[in-house]
């Protein structure tokens, strides 16, 4: 572990402080969507997979990621469900189709951007915050890197990046925020060649998929996933099959999962939340000190005065 700086150990002391004084996190619970929020809605039965995969290499584009091993035309990678990581905002499985085998269906799995995300409610320190736009957005300024927004999220997105334990990430997707502010569409959106996933209001989507499946009853299983699941959320799907074939998670509660995690984070005492990382925080610091206060680095300091005064060390 590399050593602390006075910056870093002031900012996990400012911290626990806050935490400390502060009951409990506020959660969002109770709270309806922002009324005029996007959205993304994705047609799985018209996404075509094989030799494809723009979405994938949009978002690491625009988002500055990985793209070793990135092989659009290698289609080994479907022999396995994949799930997002941080180098891999999104990616794209592959589902039997049981009425035509010959034609699979491909998901693209990313953040579902929850109207009430359980990730913000579970975060001690508030770095996940839902924009009036509709992404959900993280602050990797602000986290302590406790991960409790992993094991809150019902829909197991956000990962972890391991890279520097003192300056943690929670990697996910975005929903292209800053693209959404400057009057753009997400990356995915704008290079699907087969237009599978449609930006939009959310609740201009919800009525295009409603219409969709009105229109093409034999095409669609008649549900819109994401909008009722686990409060409602900005991405949307339409399936041509049940969407626990599809590898979405089963039995999602219809109500929002802030107030689960608030409950579970009121039961956790401070002391084993926060209090660890200020410990370490604490130690690291003090032996750092310790190595410049040290007698050898002392007399290195000494050596290296008079070696500087002199032209050249004594003998």
């Amino acid at each position: 572990m590399g050593n602390i700086n006075r910056r870093t150990f002031l900012k996990f002391s400012v911290i626990a402080a806050t935490l400390g004084a502060a009951p409990s996190a506020k959660s969002q619970e109770n709270f309806s969507g922002w009324p005029e929020r996007y959205g993304m809605l994705t047609d799985t039965t018209l996404c075509i997979g094989l030799n494809c995969r723009k979405c994938e290499e949009a978002c690491k584009k625009v988002n500055n990621l990985s793209r070793k091993n990135l092989n659009l035309s290698d289609n080994s990678v479907f022999e396995h469900k994949r799930r997002t990581d941080p180098e891999n905002y999104t990616v794209v499985n592959r589902f039997p189709n049981p009425n035509k085998p010959e034609t699979p269906y491909y998901v693209k799995k990313q953040c579902m951007h929850c109207d009430e995300p359980a990730c913000a409610s579970a975060c001690l320190v508030k770095a996940f915050k839902k924009t009036p736009e509709g992404p959900v957005i993280y602050n990797k300024d602000v986290c302590i890197g406790c991960r409790y927004c992993m094991v809150a999220c019902p829909f197991g997105i956000p990962s972890y990046d391991y890279f520097d334990a003192y300056t943690p990430q929670v990697r996910k997707c975005t929903m292209c925020y800053d693209r959404i502010q400057q009057g753009k569409i997400p990356a995915c959106a704008e290079i699907c060649p087969q237009e599978a996933i449609t930006f939009g209001k959310r609740k201009d989507l919800i009525a295009l998929a409603r219409e969709r499946i009105r229109s093409h009853p034999e095409r669609y299983h008649p549900h819109i996933f994401g909008e009722e699941e686990a409060g409602g959320t900005s991405w949307l799907y339409l399936t041509g099959l049940d969407s626990v074939q599809l590898g979405f998670p089963n039995a999602l509660a219809k109500t929002a999962y802030p107030e689960l995690t608030r409950g579970f984070l009121s039961a956790v005492p401070l002391v084993l939340t926060i209090w660890p990382v200020l410990l370490v925080g604490l130690y690291k610091f003090s032996q750092s000190r310790q190595v410049k206060e040290s007698p050898e680095s002392t007399q290195n300091s000494v050596e290296e005065s008079h070696a500087g005064s002199n032209g050249k060390p004594d003998n």
